[in-house]
């Protein structure tokens, strides 16, 4: 399925123009012809990117950057201006733009542009996907399990975590070798790994 590319601008002749040129770069199109349309469209979840005019009815590209997260989209965007200076390229970039295109848009610019944040997107949800099979592997370790996990991988012995657990260190190694298993780490190395993914999205978590 190739990435959705959506379409955020008040002129319905570059939408048509831009949505004509995107198709025959073999890239599917939605077009909006307002931030507030934009936000409230069923977006389907797949890779694409944002192309959004600087200068809207109900705002900016910028403003909709700003927005963009607290309605759980998280799309590489691209800024399309007619009036861009260095300050607003700035400005756009800090943001997190992939790019910053001045208009009018050469076709070569839109193409590589748009490359670059479609396979950035295809990254971004590859990893959310990979975390969230790594939580669905995490929630079928027993209780014991996850104290064992939590010990070993911050560098107990399993002598030491069996005395932190008040158990034996024959019990710690049926736990950790159950674990282990759960969470398809081959390797200590690996489940430390996995340990550390996990207690990252704990403390993003937190701090949202």
């Amino acid at each position: 399925m190739p990435p959705l590319i959506h379409i955020v601008d008040d002129d319905c002749r570059l939408r048509e123009a831009l949505r004509g040129l995107l198709r025959s770069m073999d890239y599917e199109t939605m077009e909006h012809a307002s931030i507030e349309t934009f936000l409230k469209a069923d977006k389907p979840r797949r890779p694409g990117c944002v192309l959004v005019d600087v200068r809207l009815p109900d705002g900016n590209g910028l403003d909709l950057q700003a927005r963009m997260s607290a309605h759980g989209v998280h799309h590489p965007v691209i800024i399309m201006t007619g009036y861009g200076d260095i300050a607003m390229s700035v400005r756009a970039m800090k943001a997190g733009a992939v790019d910053f295109l001045t208009k009018p848009v050469r076709d070569q610019d839109l193409f590589d542009a748009v490359v670059a944040a479609t396979s950035r997107d295809h990254e971004r949800l590859a990893d959310q996907e990979d975390l969230i099979e790594l939580e669905r592997r995490y929630a079928t370790l027993s209780p014991r399990e996850r104290q064992v996990m939590a010990l070993v991988t911050a560098g107990r012995l399993n002598k030491q975590a069996a005395a932190e657990l008040s158990l034996s260190e024959a019990t710690i190694k049926i736990h950790r070798k159950s674990a282990m298993q759960k969470m398809k780490a081959r390797t200590l190395a690996d489940w430390v790994r996995l340990a550390d993914r996990l207690d990252g999205m704990s403390r993003e978590d937190a701090a949202v």
